[in-house]
């Protein structure tokens, strides 16, 4: 598919001014959006500026478009994190999964008496307990609402000597 030709609007005297101080930046980042948004300002088109720059195209249409609608606050780094993150279990749900876990995947047809995150999530949504296959992380993060783990409690051996802690320090210290 064919883009047409995207280019950043005019720059004032004053961002351009700041675009030059940007390629001096130590900031990479800073750097190359001024690399691209001067070059789309002198008319490069994208495919060229793309190659010029060493990125994406698509990379080059991103730079622009936020230089067109945000200005200068294009050229800072803004946060990668996602704006929102949707509960894929809620707690009915979570509550289910977590009496799902305290039987054996044999019971469910699997070969293992283990579970796994990944194992979890392809029997959640084999029993319904999810309307589409949800992730390992979403898997995780349901239980760690309710304050269990999806592995195994382990018991540890210990002694009913009243001084078994004092005596077992050195030992694994």
């Amino acid at each position: 598919m064919r883009h047409p030709s995207i280019f950043v609007r005019f720059l004032t005297p004053e961002e351009r001014q700041q675009m030059e101080a940007g390629l001096r930046s130590s900031n990479t980042f800073t750097v190359r959006r001024c690399q691209i948004v001067l070059a789309s300002e002198y008319g490069a088109g994208v495919p060229r500026i793309a190659r010029q720059v060493g990125c994406s195209e698509q990379t080059v249409r991103d730079v622009v478009h936020a230089f067109n609608t945000q200005g200068m606050a294009c050229l800072q780094r803004g946060s990668s994190r996602p704006h929102t993150t949707r509960e894929r279990l809620g707690s009915t749900g979570a509550e289910r999964l977590q009496a799902l876990l305290h039987q054996s995947p044999r019971t469910f047809g699997h070969p293992t008496s283990l579970w796994t995150l990944e194992l979890a999530a392809e029997v959640s949504f084999a029993q319904g307990l999810t309307p589409q296959r949800v992730s390992r992380e979403a898997i995780r993060t349901a239980l760690r609402r309710l304050g269990a783990s999806w592995q195994r409690a382990k018991h540890w051996i210990t002694s009913p000597d009243p001084a078994y802690v004092r005596k077992k320090k050195p030992a694994t210290a």
